[in-house]
């Protein structure tokens, strides 16, 4: 069974940055996609960011593009999210995800059949 174990979360003042890193079980010659969502209070799961098994591919939701960043490193077993400029619209639990079919970039919650347990981002104004 694979297992995903996000960190880095926690509390920010507005226009801070955070980093969050993804460490997934998977053996890395597997290289499927990976992504980031995120579920506020009283919201549905929203995607944020993804990218792809060899990471040359990247897709972000419109409100993230410009201040978050997306990587991996294969060799680590580890995705990131670079988040800048964070405000308190960003406050959210903030879970990553892989897929077990595809290799390329996806943004809907079905293609990804793993999910981490979430981490707390929480951005004061």
């Amino acid at each position: 069974q694979v297992q995903l174990v996000e960190s880095g979360g926690g509390l920010v003042q507005a226009g801070g940055s955070l980093r969050l890193a993804c460490t997934t079980s998977t053996r890395t010659s597997r290289n499927y996609a990976m992504g980031w969502f995120r579920q506020a209070p009283g919201k549905e799961r929203e995607f944020v960011a993804a990218i792809s098994g060899s990471g040359s591919g990247t897709i972000y939701a419109d409100s993230v593009k410009g201040r978050f960043t997306i990587s991996r490193d294969n060799a680590k077993n580890t995705m990131y999210l670079q988040m800048n400029s964070l405000n308190a619209e960003n406050t959210a639990v903030y879970y990553c995800a892989e897929s077990n079919m595809y290799y390329t970039a996806r943004d809907f919650p079905s293609d990804y059949d793993y999910w981490g347990r979430g981490t707390q981002v929480t951005v004061s104004s």
